[in-house]
């Protein structure tokens, strides 16, 4: 998928704990966005304070 089969077998694994520790914070920072965007909204409609 990302061509990391052609590395060997410790730079793959190098690569793929980079690509998944990347893609971890990716979505720690969308969902923390997302709940600020979204949060008041949906606790307002639920008739939360």
């Amino acid at each position: 998928m990302f061509g990391i089969e052609a590395l060997s077998g410790s730079m793959q694994a190098v690569v793929l704990v980079g690509l998944v520790l990347s893609e971890a914070i990716a979505l720690y920072v969308g969902y923390g966005g997302l709940v600020r965007l979204v949060g008041p909204t949906v606790v307002n409609a639920l008739g939360g304070e």
